[in-house]
Formats: C-alpha cells, sequence, structure tokens
C-alpha cells in the first residue's frame, strides 16, 4: 500500500503545482489586462482631451467656456444613454437568469412509466415524420389465431365449466358419464 500512497501524494503534489501555475498565469493575465486598459484610456485622453492652452482675452476665455460646457452637456448625454442601456441590459440579463432558474426547478425528470404502444407509434415517436415504413405486427397475430380456432371450438362446445361439474356430480352425473363413455 505504500506504494499507493507514494503514487497518490505524487498526483496530489501534481495536482497543487497545476493549480499554482494556473493561478500564476491568470495572475498575469490580469496584470497584462490592466496595462492594456491604462494604455487606451490614455489615447482616449489624448485624443479627446487636448492639453489646454488659455487664451489672453477675457472675450476668448468665455468663448472657451462656452465650448466647454457645451461639450460637457453632450457627455453627459452620452453617459446617461449608455447607463440607461447598461441598466435595460443588466434587468434582462436577470430575468433570463430567473427564467432559467425557475426551469431548472420546475423541471423533474417523471418516473418512466410503462406505456402500451404499437410499433407504428415507437417509430413514429423516435423517428418524427421520416417514418413511413409500416409494420403490421397483427398481421402476424392474425394467423397464429387462425391456428387457435379449433382450440376455441372446442371450449365453445365445452362451454361453461360449472355446469358441467353440476352435471358430473351426485350419481346422476356418473351415470351420465358411464353411458357416455368417458
Amino acid at each position: 500500500s505504500s506504494h499507493f500512497q507514494k503514487k497518490r501524494r505524487a498526483a496530489t503534489a501534481r495536482r497543487q503545482h497545476l493549480k499554482s501555475a494556473m493561478l500564476q498565469l491568470a495572475v498575469t493575465e490580469i496584470e497584462k489586462e490592466a496595462a492594456a486598459k491604462e494604455v487606451e484610456k490614455q489615447n482616449y485622453l489624448a485624443e479627446h482631451c487636448p492639453p489646454l492652452s488659455l487664451p489672453g482675452s477675457m472675450q476668448e476665455l468665455q468663448e472657451l467656456c462656452k465650448k466647454l460646457h457645451a461639450k460637457i452637456e453632450s457627455v453627459d448625454e452620452e453617459r446617461y444613454d449608455t447607463e440607461v442601456k447598461l441598466q435595460k441590459t443588466s434587468k434582462e440579463l436577470e430575468d433570463l437568469s430567473q427564467k432559467l432558474f425557475d426551469l431548472r426547478g420546475k423541471f423533474k425528470r417523471p418516473p418512466l412509466r410503462r406505456v402500451r404502444m404499437s410499433a407504428d407509434a415507437m417509430l413514429r415517436a423516435l423517428l418524427g415524420s421520416k417514418h413511413k415504413v409500416c409494420m403490421d405486427l397483427r398481421a402476424n397475430l392474425k394467423q397464429v389465431k387462425k391456428e387457435d380456432t379449433e382450440k376455441e371450438k372446442d371450449l365453445r362446445d365445452v362451454g361453461d365449466w360449472r355446469k358441467n361439474i353440476e352435471e358430473k356430480s351426485g350419481m346422476e352425473g356418473r351415470k351420465k358419464m358411464f353411458e357416455a363413455g368417458e
């Protein structure tokens, strides 16, 4: 069993090593992502927010302020629209998650019951509309029945077993049996 334990320890050590390697990989990926986001942010700011150069005269300053106000308003509108879209999407996502949860909860595999089903019905259920071949199992059964008809006739002639027993019971019945040569 010591060989087995060594094997198990080796497997556990390997698993731990793989875990730590995966975590290390994840950490480096997260760091790369953060650095890429920072670069993207700097590029966006450089493109959309040129460095501010303040003009000398009062009138030029007022014009600059008006431009900045207009820009702030348009950015604010964009931000609001984006927030509304985000809320709507989040709500949809939440609803879908709830639906999924409900469906998972409701659907329990039903206990299977035996169902009498003809071969045709079974093939139709399995193959859908593609099922064209007709398997008439009753034809075979009819052939068997033809052979059985003679037995059935005998049974009909014998009739109800209760009457036979009543007829054969007592001295009268024995006399009949004797006369019939049974």
